[in-house]
């Protein structure tokens, strides 16, 4: 469900007509609603309570949202203020975490190719936990904490070798992925983890993939981890916590139909029944996606004689990217959709390239020069992978409550774009 409706034959977030914001702001645009985030955040929340799943000292669980979906400060800012803790791959991701208000105890720092900066700013940051997802970054941990004279808490991240599905970009949880450790090394490096001065393992992850929509691979997946955490406490180890990562789809216009969060959180309870561990979540596009649209402008409407038509807005790939690497399907919605049969269109941006199209054949209500349209569920990997490809400027964003919105991500000047760059001295 979002917050994204028809009024009046308008489209509106919230209480707030799109072609409001469209006109004092510009297009191309992004626009979140504050509703659809909360909504999907205590969903999520509520049915994993339901159904027993605890967090640390039996509290809530943790449900870190993944800031790579969605980084904007005020987005992290208003799921914080519900108790969202933050999943991050990079400094800069902390950074925006903590400067949003998440507590330090509730940031989770994930990735595979940390530098040894990072988890030395994650330390003195006090980070909940650094998830390792290799030997070598195991011992860059320990070093770097005992440089600090400290322990590093961590957990390991393994690799189940489990097939999500899906597209296989966003696929993550199978043998040849980089993330995560196999199943055979895991017990070692947490028997050896547990020997070392400078580390302090509390528990294991995983991650399986992105836009699950069969809980099937998440069971079996969950099911492993359950066997491996039984297998190290058996041999004397403390597992205190158990990270199940993200991955639960969300309902993409005209694509399979995802489990309900009541349904996630069910499989969950049934898979690890009896098992006493504190749980931990990274969702990202099941909270995000749906909670924005990117909006566009029609520039004009281009025939070939051959009948084929190709409508090219002011939107293009270097503002919503998905499409072009994901072969992602974003429904496509006028914001004052005209009367008449529908059109079979090509839906382009203006940057030289071919990839530079977001669908093909669409059948779309009649389109004209200057109309407005809407790219639905665009809420999670929009925005905050933008570019400024061809030296287009990056896209603003901005944020609904109610009757009211709020710019939270100006659009750049062409003279601030130009100013982040230097001249060599011979020039």
């Amino acid at each position: 469900m979002n917050h994204f409706e028809l009024k009046g034959g308008e489209l509106f977030c919230e209480g707030v007509a799109l072609a409001d914001i469209a006109q004092a702001v510009g297009t191309p645009v992004y626009v979140y609603s504050t509703a659809t985030f909360e909504r999907h955040y205590t969903v999520l929340r509520d049915a994993l309570v339901a159904e027993g799943i605890k967090g640390d000292n039996g509290g809530d669980p943790l449900i870190a949202f993944a800031v790579k979906a969605n980084s904007n400060l005020a987005v992290l800012k208003t799921l914080a203020q519900l108790g969202a803790g933050a999943d991050t791959v990079s400094e800069g991701e902390i950074r925006r975490a903590l400067a949003a208000g998440v507590p330090p105890e509730k940031i989770v720092f994930s990735g595979v190719g940390k530098t040894a900066d990072e988890p030395a700013f994650a330390l003195k940051a006090g980070v909940a936990e650094i998830n390792v997802e290799s030997e070598p970054e195991m011992r860059l941990a320990s070093q770097v904490a005992q440089s600090l004279g400290t322990r590093a808490t961590i957990a390991i991240r393994v690799n189940p070798d489990v097939s999500a599905g899906g597209h296989a970009k966003i696929a993550t949880g199978k043998e040849d992925n980089k993330f995560g450790v196999s199943f055979s090394e895991a017990e070692r490096l947490y028997a050896n983890a547990s020997n070392d001065a400078g580390l302090n393992p509390v528990g294991v992850t995983c991650h399986i993939g992105s836009q699950i929509t069969d809980l099937a691979p998440m069971a079996a997946a969950f099911t492993k981890m359950r066997g491996l955490v039984e297998r190290l406490r058996g041999e004397g180890l403390s597992v205190q916590r158990l990270d199940l990562g993200g991955g639960l789809g969300v309902p993409y216009f005209n694509q399979p139909t995802p489990p309900s969060p009541a349904d996630y959180a069910r499989m969950i309870a049934k898979t690890m029944n009896g098992l006493d561990i504190a749980y931990a979540f990274e969702p990202g596009r099941m909270i995000a996606a749906n909670a924005g649209v990117l909006l566009a402008k029609v520039q004009h409407i281009h025939e070939r004689p051959g009948g084929r038509k190709f409508v090219v807005l002011d939107a293009a790939m270097n503002d919503l990217i998905r499409p072009a690497m994901y072969d992602a399907y974003h429904e496509i919605a006028p914001l004052k959709p005209r009367a008449g049969d529908p059109v079979v269109y090509d839906v382009v941006g203006p940057i030289c390239e071919t990839g530079d199209t977001f669908t093909r054949e669409r059948a779309l209500p009649p389109l004209e020069a200057g109309d407005l349209i809407a790219f639905m569920s665009a809420g999670a990997y929009g925005a905050v992978m933008s570019s400024e490809y061809n030296s287009r400027l990056l896209v603003p964003e901005v944020l609904v409550k109610g009757d009211d919105y709020a710019v939270v991500r100006p659009r750049p000047t062409y003279e601030e774009m130009l100013a982040k760059e230097a001249s060599a001295p011979w020039l």
